[in-house]
């Protein structure tokens, strides 16, 4: 059973962290049988060391429906800071010393989607790091996207008619993390493709354990899905990941995580 840690984190120590303007939603596929160790390896040399470069692993996570993928979140305060970060650590030693067993467990990593918030307050949420001592058994929740294929030149009324359809998730256990949109600027750093195939609109939630995502989440998820791809404004039907975080994971379910966005 999921649980809450047993103190509030102090929100405080995050407050140099805001308004990460540029997000990639990155989907890893991993060699067969290697997205654990592969996970490992992420969690132990990089979410600092984006950090210390000014950038910010929002957090990663494994999709329950797909064991040979892993998901991760990437912000950047705009872009041309993320052609700087990006050359800074793929140009740097610590990428330099691991990539080579890295790349081995990485046969595609080029499921990119280059997004913004839809609005300020629409941001995801940047949670405190997790305490490894009031924390011991990791992140807690299960994570959640949904991912709409938008018909070009319809995204701006269908974002308004998301959002109001997007009133529903607003239910005991589930929490909004963010609601982002395509970015539509030129590639800065094509070491690192993105997809080209947008526009796109993801919504992003946590949810605080099995029963919130069956009883309240899931039903509500699939009636606005039913609802928004019969607006005519999506060129495929939503997609939806149900994802479980990793044990270091920022994004997660967390006590007081409501509260400090207020």
């Amino acid at each position: 059973m999921n649980q809450t840690p047993s103190r509030s984190p102090d929100f405080r120590s995050i407050e140099h962290l805001p308004d990460f303007q540029v997000v990639e939603l990155r989907r890893y596929t991993t060699s067969h049988g290697g997205r654990a160790r592969f996970a490992s390896y992420f969690e132990t040399y990089f979410p600092e060391a984006f950090e210390q470069l000014g950038a910010m692993v929002f957090g990663q996570f494994l999709p329950r429906e797909q064991a040979d993928r892993f998901v991760w979140l990437r912000g950047f305060r705009d872009m041309p800071a993320r052609a700087v970060v990006n050359a800074r650590f793929y140009y740097g030693p610590l990428w330099r010393e691991h990539r080579m067993k890295v790349n081995a467990l990485l046969p595609d990593s080029d499921d990119v989607l280059l997004l913004r918030p839809l609005r300020p307050d629409t941001a995801v949420a940047v949670l405190p790091a997790v305490d490894p001592v009031d924390e011991a058994d990791g992140a807690q929740g299960i994570v959640v996207a949904q991912i709409f294929a938008v018909k070009k030149g319809s995204e701006s009324v269908f974002a308004a008619h998301a959002e109001a359809q997007f009133e529903s998730y607003r239910v005991a256990g589930v929490r909004a993390a963010g609601i982002l949109v395509t970015l539509d600027e030129p590639n800065n750093f094509p070491q690192l493709p993105v997809r080209t195939d947008g526009p796109w609109l993801v919504w992003l939630g946590v949810v605080r354990d099995e029963a919130a995502l069956h009883a309240q989440l899931e039903p509500a998820m699939h009636a606005v899905a039913r609802a928004l791809f019969a607006s005519g404004m999506l060129r495929d039907a939503p997609e939806q990941l149900t994802m479980d975080p990793t044990p270091r994971s920022r994004l997660r379910w967390l006590q007081g995580a409501a509260e400090a966005a207020r």
